[in-house]
């Protein structure tokens, strides 16, 4: 097989592949066999028609596409390795010439968008800039309140409902003459927003025993988005009353005896929390920075079809204003993954197991679902690739971090390795002799399937050729088009 590569763009390239006729015959002969064992011919056994039979009753050309549809992803997969290119988004395939005689060459066109090549900079002592560290008094009153609140009392009251009260309310949700949905007994905080959209305003007012009706968009089932009228009646309307703070408080919410002593340890949980805050800021001024100097072409067809189909989703394809949103942070994130993926592989930075599985607790925590199920997921859906490959970006810009000097808008320096956070609030919970064990085992099997796929493909992109391939394969019904004419 030859292949030839003229570059279009840094991101595009246009891939010729000339295949000879010995490589495409095993596929035409596997494709006889297919046919063979389809068709029903007088004379003939289910398979065992022979090849001059299938071409006068079928016809070569038909016996052609199956080869070349079988054939073509194969092909283009080798001629990008064999090119070093990284294929990527959806490929136009367009075959110039078909055997329709032994003997004859295969030959096609590929243009493809590419990941382009990215020229780093030296990564080792990039300076970083970052805030000071500084616990402000509203941030301590801030975490007390919060304290207080999670020992606070509701307390009934006799008047209309304001803002932040919490009140028990029946909801009931009408589209025409069918009820969707009723509840009763709902306890809600007024101001919330984690309901119906205007049900805080039509409450702001209410007293209890009222009623009133309101129109909003459902949220979730069957009629997800349609407008529907909505009526909601108020049972009850109280208020949160909090503790007062001084050394009873202390002692109950917490280890301290004296309210001056638990101020001083929230205090220190709202500095090691600023300390925190400043580490992710410091990674983030070090990916903008980057991007700032670092020239990543981006294809724009790649880019197009991640806004199109973000906006699909959204419904909200025509809506201008929206796409050119989503079209420049599309673009970013491009940048940075093709960033990112350039520096994992200067620094040749691979996945460990205990790193995957990491990212897939993390991420099942995001999701509410158990570990297992969630690798079990990822994995049905063919995503173990791409999750390797953000866990390899990741870790391939901590690396970078880690060899930042880091200070701060005072030119105090910054040492990353003291940002760790202590959990700030986390009650310690007991648990039984072995569960714990049992939770990181449980962790362990969820993600022991992946992490076994983990080792091919943290070699950033090699497969990516071999996925854009998967969709020439549509393409070749121009290979069709082409055999029957030239039988005709």
């Amino acid at each position: 097989m030859k292949s030839a590569v003229e570059t279009i763009s840094p991101t595009r390239v246009k891939l010729s592949v000339e295949v000879p006729f010995e490589e495409l015959k095993p596929m035409l002969d596997q494709a006889y066999r297919t046919i063979g064992a389809q068709v029903q011919i007088p004379g003939f056994r289910k398979g065992k028609v022979p090849s001059r039979i299938i071409d006068q009753r079928v016809g070569r050309g038909a016996v052609v596409q199956e080869a070349v549809n079988e054939a073509l992803p194969r092909f283009f997969a080798e001629a990008a390795e064999a090119e070093n290119l990284r294929a990527i988004g959806q490929p136009e395939v367009d075959v110039t010439a078909v055997p329709l005689e032994d003997g004859q060459d295969l030959t096609f066109t590929v243009e493809t968008d590419v990941r382009p090549e990215v020229e780093l900079p030296e990564l080792e002592g990039i300076a970083v800039e970052v805030d000071e560290v500084a616990a402000s008094d509203e941030d301590v009153e801030e975490r007390l309140t919060a304290l207080r609140e999670r020992f606070g009392s509701l307390v009934g009251v006799e008047r209309a409902v304001e803002d932040g009260d919490f009140v028990s309310i029946d909801l009931s949700a009408v589209i025409g003459d069918e009820e969707i949905d009723s509840v009763t007994g709902v306890s809600y905080e007024v101001g919330s927003g984690n309901m119906l959209p205007g049900m805080d305003e039509a409450l702001i007012g209410m007293a209890a025993g009222e009623s009133k009706d309101f129109t909003a968009p459902l949220a979730g089932g069957d009629h997800e988005g349609e407008d529907a009228d909505c009526t909601v009646t108020v049972q009850s309307v109280k208020v949160r009353e909090l503790p007062a703070l001084d050394d009873d408080f202390a002692q109950l919410a917490s280890e301290f005896d004296t309210l001056e002593e638990l101020r001083a340890d929230v205090t220190t949980q709202a500095e090691q929390a600023r300390r925190y805050e400043q580490g992710i800021q410091a990674r983030d001024r070090l990916l903008d920075h980057l991007l700032e100097i670092v020239d990543v072409p981006v294809p724009d067809g790649v880019v197009e079809a991640e806004v199109h189909q973000h906006l699909e989703g959204e419904n909200r394809l025509d809506d201008d204003e929206h796409r050119a949103e989503v079209e420049e942070s599309t673009r970013r994130a491009l940048r940075a993954q093709f960033l990112l993926d350039a520096v994992a592989e200067k620094l040749e930075v691979r996945v460990e197991q205990p790193e995957l599985i990491e990212y897939l607790v993390m991420s099942a925590q995001q999701y509410g679902m158990d570990p297992n199920q969630f690798a079990q997921a990822i994995d049905q859906q063919g995503q173990i690739p791409s999750i390797v490959q953000e866990v390899a970006r990741r870790k391939a810009l901590a690396a970078v971090l880690d060899q930042a000097t880091v200070t701060d808008t005072a030119g105090v320096e910054v040492d990353l390795d003291a940002l760790v956070p202590q959990a700030p609030g986390v009650e310690t919970v007991e648990v039984e002799e072995g569960e714990g064990d049992v939770a990181v085992a449980d962790a362990e099997t969820a993600a022991d399937e992946v992490a076994q796929t983990a080792d091919d493909a943290t070699e950033v992109a090699d497969d990516a050729a071999e996925a854009a391939a998967d969709e020439v394969t549509d393409a070749t019904e121009a290979a069709d088009g082409e055999a029957e004419t030239a039988r005709a």
